[in-house]
């Protein structure tokens, strides 16, 4: 399977197919099979594509495959390991090119209330987190869990324990429980009602604006701008946006808002576009305002659906279906069960047991199917996770693997 294969399996219409995916070829390549191997909960081999990125020279490279990772780890519950992750990555591009990495790495200051000293943070595995892209059920009062948020991959839709029925989906969606509750947050105070900027923002077109660092040998892009993000802006919007999910994750809806406005201004493409309608929705379910989360997670579907980024409208779909569904507004059920039944379709079993236990609370006549193939597909994917995600899978209440 070739490149351009590989980048329509992970961006394009083509998310679904037969074919094995190759775990050799260019940094690109094995960057691109990673993200296509956790989009289908195959986990373990991820990770083994991308530690070996991550630990590479190049730190373009290195910056995409830690937030890779972090995104599947999140998608899992392990918000703590994701946030390191998440630091990792930002550490390794800068803010703006070389002279901010030399300042992390020599202790810069952070920025925007959770930048690089998230980052720090993150890197020294700093702070808690057993919340929800994780990419998550979307935590939105849908119902009895909650939702996540998600990364570069795959993304991670959470799940948390209150609410109506919403169930876990840490796979993509949210971070957080819905509705005005602050249960389990560890917060109390109410965050600024300010929506973050890639939810104000239309899509902007591919970036042709030239990068401030250049591209070192055997770099995974050339400086001259990807149209996926897979460069130096798209890198460290990963970042900030993983930094502001799993910041959201641990109750700090202050930090996860400055974050997302932090990563809208370093990238304003398709894909940043709609990671940044995902995280922005989460904020707003996570603060309790359900009517808010519309609009960013309406961007999100509607920049995906332009893009026919078929994984991209899956998760959407979900997370669009969940804020409808918390704000009362129509139209939330026949998202969400198209969403169901695409990642059926094309094997996206990192999102297919959170969209089946969403749809679960859309569709009483058929809940208990829907409950069921969330749960052995949820098994299946625990099975393809290595050792260690497993155990804090199964540790993590976010991550439904009892009965129910």
């Amino acid at each position: 399977m070739d490149e351009e294969a590989l980048t329509a399996l992970a961006f394009g219409p083509d998310a679904g197919s037969a074919d094995p995916i190759p775990r050799d070829g260019s940094p690109r390549q094995r960057l691109l099979a990673a993200i296509v191997l956790g989009a289908r909960g195959r986990y373990a081999a991820a990770a083994d594509l991308l530690d070996p990125l991550r630990r590479g020279r190049d730190p373009l490279t290195a910056s995409l495959a830690a937030s890779t990772l972090a995104s599947h780890r999140r998608q899992l519950g392990a918000h703590v390991v994701a946030r390191k992750l998440d630091g990792e990555a930002l550490l390794a591009v800068g803010l703006r090119g070389e002279g901010d990495r030399r300042a992390a790495t020599a202790g810069g200051s952070g920025t925007a209330g959770g930048g690089l000293a998230a980052a720090r943070a993150g890197s020294r595995g700093v702070g808690s987190g057993s919340a929800g892209d994780g990419a998550a059920a979307a935590g939105a009062a849908v119902g009895s869990r909650g939702v996540g948020s998600g990364g570069v991959g795959s993304g991670g839709v959470g799940s948390g324990r209150a609410g109506a029925g919403a169930a876990s989906t840490r796979a993509g969606v949210g971070s957080r429980g819905g509705g005005s509750s602050r249960a389990g947050t560890g917060t109390d105070s109410p965050a600024p009602k300010s929506t973050p900027a890639a939810a104000d923002s239309p899509p902007s077109p591919p970036a042709t604006a030239s990068l401030s660092a250049s591209a070192s040998p055997g770099s995974l892009v050339t400086p001259t701008g990807d149209p996926h993000g897979l460069d130096l802006q798209g890198a460290r919007a990963d970042a900030l946006l993983g930094l502001a999910a799993d910041n959201l994750a641990i109750g700090r809806i202050s930090a996860a808002r400055r974050l997302a406005i932090r990563a809208a201004q370093a990238d304003r493409r398709w894909r940043a576009t709609v990671r940044g309608g995902w995280v922005g929705a989460e904020i707003e379910l996570a603060d309790g305002q359900p009517e808010a989360a519309v609009a960013p997670a309406r961007l999100a579907y509607e920049t995906a659906v332009a893009r026919h980024a078929r994984r991209h409208i899956v998760k959407s779909g979900i997370v669009l279906g969940v804020a409808l569904l918390a704000a009362r507004e129509s139209g939330a059920r026949e998202l969400v069960l198209a969403a169901a039944a695409d990642a059926e379709k094309y094997e996206l079993d990192s999102l297919n047991w959170v969209a089946a236990r969403v749809a679960a609370d859309l569709d009483p006549d058929r809940a208990e199917e829907y409950r069921f193939r969330s749960r052995q597909v949820l098994h299946a994917v625990l099975r393809h996770a290595d050792p260690c995600m497993m155990r804090i899978a199964l540790e993590s209440p976010w991550v439904p693997v009892g009965p129910g």
